[in-house]
């Protein structure tokens, strides 16, 4: 699943494409055929991220006509309603409900504004850049967004989803802060982590925790900061959140700008020690991540590997010891 970066790397470039420009979006596939014909031939005004869901945002200008008439439903529904609609579901889960607060924050960041479309990537979305020519592979595409210089096409999201501003600001309320954003406050992931006897390792991809870290940013981090991933969320210091929220915030811009994630200090790469650069699917220097039994780049001991919640976790025994 792609991580936070690669999201907003999507946005950056779906800006950059369209914003402030008329857009052609259709559904090739047809699963989102009825809110492609809505939003056809609308202004796309920007694309955010929040995490890993990218929001797209088609709301008319200040200045503009009111909404289209077959569009109200999607910007008239109750942020109430959507609210009360996530605690159910949060509730069905076990899960804390969303602090009033947030909600409340969220909806006024939204207020007013709309259509919206959300996407998530899941496990095998994608969002590509294509010449605006011909539709190819017309069964798989879910959404095609074009002008004549640029076409953007989605295929296989888990969610694809015309919104509006409560939908968008109910989902941002029940995320935890995004390191890639200059609104995040870490103050909200490490409550939930200095209260909880889960591992370091779970509570690091909770989306609740850290918005848009994944298994990458996970395994990375928690070995440049030297702390084992089975450690307690209630035996980590305040100072070993700080350190890990500032990595975060070091590494994932560098992600957006460079698109792939690097993780390994001046002092360890290949230009520095004389080894081999690493070869991977996934590019990037990293110290333990798809490293599994080779040497650890500082102590030389082998890169242990287990299944932890249905994912690979990867770590070093000797650098990251459990205090």
């Amino acid at each position: 699943m792609p991580e936070g970066h690669v999201i907003h790397r999507l946005a950056a470039e779906l800006d950059h494409a369209f914003a402030g420009r008329t857009v052609a979006v259709s559904s090739p596939q047809g699963r989102f055929a009825e809110a492609s014909a809505l939003l056809d031939h609308m202004v796309f005004r920007t694309a955010e991220a929040f995490g890993k869901h990218l929001i797209l945002d088609f709301s008319p200008p200040v200045t503009s006509e009111p909404v289209p008439e077959e569009l109200a439903p999607f910007v008239t529904r109750t942020l109430a309603s959507s609210a009360a609609s996530l605690r159910t579901r949060a509730a069905s889960e076990r899960r804390p409900t969303i602090p009033e607060e947030l909600v409340s924050a969220a909806s006024e960041r939204h207020e007013g504004r709309g259509p919206f479309v959300h996407i998530h990537l899941g496990l095998i979305g994608k969002l590509r850049w294509v010449k605006p020519d011909a539709v190819e592979g017309a069964g798989t595409l879910r959404l095609r967004i074009q002008t004549d210089e640029h076409a953007a096409e989605l295929r296989g999201p888990q969610a694809c989803a015309l919104v509006g501003p409560e939908e968008v600001a109910a989902l941002v309320a029940a995320l935890g802060p995004d390191p890639l954003r200059a609104d995040a406050d870490p103050e909200r992931g490490w409550l939930r982590v200095h209260r909880s006897d889960r591992t370091i390792a779970s509570l690091l991809m909770d989306q609740r925790v850290a918005a848009g870290v994944g298994n990458i940013y996970r395994a990375e981090v928690l070995y440049r900061q030297r702390i084992h991933p089975d450690t307690p969320g209630s035996e980590l210091s305040r100072r070993a959140w700080n350190r890990i929220w500032a990595d975060f915030v070091e590494l994932m811009p560098q992600g957006v700008l460079h698109g792939r994630i690097d993780t390994v200090r001046p002092e360890d790469s290949p230009e520095v020690t004389g080894r081999d650069p690493r070869v991977d699917r996934h590019g990037g220097e990293v110290y333990v991540y798809r490293r599994q039994g080779q040497p650890c780049l500082v102590c030389g001991r082998e890169v242990s590997l287990r299944l932890f919640e249905g994912r690979n976790l990867y770590w070093c025994p000797r650098c990251q010891r459990r205090r």
